[in-house]
């Protein structure tokens, strides 16, 4: 499906706006592309057929979008259905609530497009995700239907019915809105947000998104409200069970945690640093995640941490994320859309978990006599922690955006891999085992340990790096006996063939074995079959 939009936000002005409107055609929208929108218009001449949503938006933005929706009137949904079918494919989910999932043919089945009959909801005031009558009617008007959409930027709707002059539907003036970069409720904010609870968080997702500041009204509506994240649903339910049955009751979040992850996780991947601040001002992570604001005023020892607490320090190190200076260091791994968005959120997270156990294990020489402000083994509380709050949240759930959960943890957990010991006397075979391990992320430990770094500011002088390029040496020089320079070259003996060479049996000694042999080969004293036997037959003399 062909994106919309060809600018960056940081490049848009109104006379840009103003431009694109000017401009739009069938062909400028990338309406080109869906034939079946002129079959709809010759032979069902009666229709009137409007693009909504998020695709308006981001076209007169200038930014790219996947999401496309059609709202149809004027067309019964028996006589539109009936006509579809003609076209192609109808997935029959949403039917019932005016709503179409449609593929031409040809098309790809895994990305249906959404054609909808004008729609009222009335929620049933419990702020559920939910919980809405939904009535389809094809005589309702256009304005009508976007009277019940969520931020009046979300409210604009294209006539596209004739083809070489579009039109735009503005009844709540969304477009004031986008040219001020204003994200605004549509009617009252309290009654939007009641509806359903989950919009303040889309509210926080948009402004990450496009980088919007949130209207006044609408931002106090979102404080006022975020409490009821948390709500929960009670219903009974009979069980069946003849004479002994007997009532349960049923309790469910008014908000699924799936629903506040998706909306997480987005805000996260499009802007860190944003995203960490309006969670913080509006409540979202008292509500969701109380423990991260534990790290404020947590004191760090100053000669080494003048940046702050370690709050402080970890905004730090998500916006070292995004600079320059990471872009050179790491110019094949960058957080852009060439890695998938599930491995790009993954690191983010690490990022802003990864001194979660600091406040829990913080030891201060006025309170419990030790030397300095110490912080021990809070990378393993912290793996621990974030491990609990995540699975809670259920941040593996969303599709195509969750994270690995036990990934995530590994990371936060080995994060002081380069403080701890020397690195110079580290063994080759632990430096594979951290950096070259096929079922954990190397490359994102030392990014991770690169921002951490980058984050912590002496009070005299900058942030030391020695120990992050030490690392970086020995990994290069390992990554010199690849070809691929991936990957490490394969044990010159597996513990099959040790035990058959020299008569052992399975047991710990041959797993110490392969470890010596494998210490060997990668500081490259040995180098062929050969030579890794006559090693082993030098040990086991």
């Amino acid at each position: 499906m062909k994106m919309f939009g060809e600018k960056n936000l940081s490049q848009l002005n109104n006379g840009d706006m103003v431009m694109r409107q000017k401009k739009m055609n069938i062909k400028e929208l990338g309406l080109d592309r869906f034939p079946f929108l002129a079959k709809i218009s010759e032979q069902l001449p009666q229709a009137q057929i409007y693009v909504v949503g998020g695709a308006v938006r981001d076209f007169l933005l200038g930014r790219p979008s996947k999401d496309l929706d059609f709202v149809i009137r004027g067309v019964s949904a028996e006589a539109l259905e009936k006509f579809l079918e003609t076209l192609g494919g109808i997935n029959l989910v949403g039917r019932n609530f005016g709503v179409f999932k449609f593929v031409p043919a040809g098309g790809d089945e895994h990305s249906p497009i959404d054609i909808a009959l004008p729609r009222t909801e009335h929620a049933f005031g419990t702020g559920g995700y939910h919980d809405f009558d939904v009535q389809s009617d094809p005589n309702l008007s256009i304005e009508d239907d976007l009277s019940r959409r969520d931020f009046t930027v979300n409210a604009i709707a294209l006539d596209v019915s004739q083809r070489d002059r579009p039109k735009i539907i503005d009844p709540f003036d969304g477009l004031k809105d986008l040219k001020d970069g204003l994200l605004r409720a549509v009617g009252k904010p309290e009654d939007r947000f009641q509806e359903d609870y989950s919009r303040m968080l889309r509210a926080l997702r948009f402004a990450c998104q496009i980088g919007f500041r949130i209207e006044e009204k609408t931002w106090q509506a979102i404080i006022g409200n975020l409490s009821h994240l948390n709500d929960i649903n009670s219903s009974v339910e009979l069980v069946a069970g003849g004479a002994s049955a007997e009532n349960e009751v049923k309790e469910e979040r008014v908000v699924p945690y799936e629903v506040a992850a998706k909306e997480f996780l987005k805000s996260f991947l499009s802007d860190p640093v944003s995203a960490m601040d309006l969670y913080d001002a509006s409540g979202a992570f008292r509500e969701l995640m109380p423990e991260l604001l534990t790290m404020k005023n947590c004191p760090q020892p100053e000669n080494f941490h003048s940046e702050g607490d370690v709050w402080i320090h970890t905004r730090l190190a998500l916006e070292k994320l995004k600079s320059s200076d990471f872009a050179k260091q790491f110019p094949d791994h960058q957080i852009s859309t060439s890695l998938a968005e599930s491995r790009r959120v993954s690191l983010i997270l690490t990022i802003l978990f990864h001194d979660i156990g600091k406040p829990s294990t913080l030891t201060t020489p006025e309170q419990h006599g030790s030397d300095r402000i110490r912080f021990n083994e809070h990378d393993v509380v912290g793996a621990k922690m974030a491990t609990s709050i995540f699975n809670r949240l259920r941040l593996s759930s969303p599709e195509g955006l969750g994270v690995d959960i036990n990934k995530i943890a590994w990371l936060i957990q080995h994060h002081m891999i380069l403080v701890h010991g020397n690195i110079d006397e580290m063994r080759e075979s632990t430096i594979e085992k951290y950096f070259f391990n096929p079922d954990y992320p190397g490359d994102d430990l030392l990014k991770l340990s690169w921002v951490d770094i980058a984050a912590t500011v002496p009070s005299k002088g900058r942030p030391d790096f020695s120990q992050f390029n030490q690392m970086l040496a020995r990994i290069e020089r390992l990554k010199s006996l690849s070809k691929t320079k991936k990957s490490l070259p394969p044990a010159l003996l597996d513990g099959n063939e040790i035990m058959k060479l020299f008569g052992l049996k399975s047991g710990h000694r041959i797993g110490e074995l392969k470890e010596a042999l494998r210490e060997e080969q990668l500081s490259g004293r040995v180098a062929t079959r050969e030579a890794a036997a006559e090693f082993l037959r030098r040990s086991l003399a």
